[in-house]
């Protein structure tokens, strides 16, 4: 008898499956739409809708949609005098309930760009997983630009893999269509907000145009 998942809401319960599920990431270009991507499932039916800001006309922010178009996680690059003076730059993810109003629910920790620090790992952390014995509960391992990454929790679980079929990745350079395998039990809008502020950080789709694609360098 197969084990019942163990179901880890974190934006919402409904996108948790109770079976590894592959989505499929299509990103548009900056000059359709403003940027950003599309998610579809396997049936080629898009499930969640990625607007960066192209499209939000805010450098910093991201909106992730289901697919119908509501809004499920705003997510806002953190401002101020004392981010600007960590060497971290941090991310906020706000989930949006039926009346509209958002709450926190995770946040998430950029590389350091100083080679004096050892770690140099994106961590996040979230509202409901939150471990006892770390200040994080998942970390990307591996290299994002290459889509070649996978999202771990703080016991060293994957629960998200990101990748690129060989067969498409034999016939174009472009890095606008890979898949993202995520495991049973996991919250797959969680992970789609976490790749969308990946994209971002990387300088990519979600970037404004005019923002030079450059890793973990903003102009102010």
């Amino acid at each position: 008898m197969t084990a019942k998942a163990n179901i880890m809401p974190i934006i919402n319960k409904i996108y948790c499956s109770s079976s590894q599920v592959v989505l499929v990431v299509r990103e548009r270009p900056h000059a359709v739409n403003g940027g950003g991507f599309v998610v579809t499932n396997c049936s080629q039916k898009v499930v969640f809708k990625i607007e960066g800001c192209g499209v939000l006309g805010t450098k910093g922010e991201l909106l992730v949609r289901d697919g119908d178009g509501d809004p499920l996680v705003l997510i806002r690059r953190k401002g101020g005098l004392a981010q600007a003076l960590s060497t971290h730059r941090k991310w906020k993810g706000y989930a949006y309930n039926y009346e509209g109003f958002h709450k926190s629910v995770f946040s998430l920790k950029e590389p350091n760009s100083s080679c004096l620090v050892r770690s140099n790992a994106t961590r996040i952390s979230t509202e409901t997983c939150s471990s006892s014995n770390k200040a994080w509960d998942f970390k990307i391992k591996g290299y994002f630009p290459d889509r070649d990454c996978s999202i771990v929790d703080s016991k060293g679980n994957i629960i998200a893999q990101i990748g690129m079929k060989k067969e498409i990745e034999e016939l174009t350079a472009n890095k606008d269509l890979y898949h993202i395998e995520v495991k049973p039990g996991i919250d797959q809008a969680f992970v789609v907000g976490i790749v969308a502020t990946l994209d971002y950080i990387y300088g990519e789709s979600t970037r404004c145009q005019s923002i030079p694609n450059i890793m973990n360098k903003e102009i102010n």
